[in-house]
């Protein structure tokens, strides 16, 4: 699968918003993406087919020492060519630019599969967020210390993982 990796534009918010709802009970509204765009602390980055086609898309907040990963999604059909940990890397790359130190998110307690990817990238449960989804608590993850040579391993050897998938 040929992917390319590349900022989020307003062009492709229409895009964006369509694979939100297809995604999510309780989609982003376009405009949603939009101000964030807009603003200087945020990273947006869309993962297209080479061509139009959105596949995936992701977004980091910055503030100070510390990225917030705001949202990340992978179209359904697109689903298990590791575009998740290559949106992932993205962002550490991001965050590391911004000179942030650590990394956080949210993510539904009933979502063992994306767990195991932030668990992947070093992050660690530190709390729940009682009905944060509306209908679900949210459980509280970061990973500290992204600045390290330690964690820069662990992000080498998945780069890697990700260089043989694609052979």
């Amino acid at each position: 699968m040929t992917v390319d990796v590349r900022p989020m534009s307003r062009s492709d918010i229409p895009a964006v918003a369509e694979l939100e709802a297809e995604i999510y009970g309780q989609p982003w509204p376009p405009q949603v993406f939009f101000d964030e765009l807009a603003m200087e602390n945020r990273r947006y980055l869309v993962a297209t087919d080479g061509a139009d086609l959105v596949l995936g898309y992701c977004g980091l907040l910055i503030v100070e020492e510390d990225a917030h990963v705001t949202t990340i999604a992978v179209a359904p059909g697109s689903r298990g060519h590791q575009l998740g940990a290559r949106l992932m890397l993205e962002m550490v790359d991001a965050a590391l630019d911004a000179d942030t130190r650590h990394l956080t998110l949210e993510v539904r307690v009933s979502n063992d599969a994306a767990q195991k990817l932030y668990e992947r990238f070093g992050f660690e449960p530190v709390g729940r967020r009682k009905n944060y989804y509306k209908d679900e608590d949210a459980l509280v993850m970061w990973a500290t210390d992204i600045d390290t040579d330690e964690y820069q391993d662990r992000v080498a050897a998945i780069r890697s993982s990700l260089r043989e998938v694609s052979r």
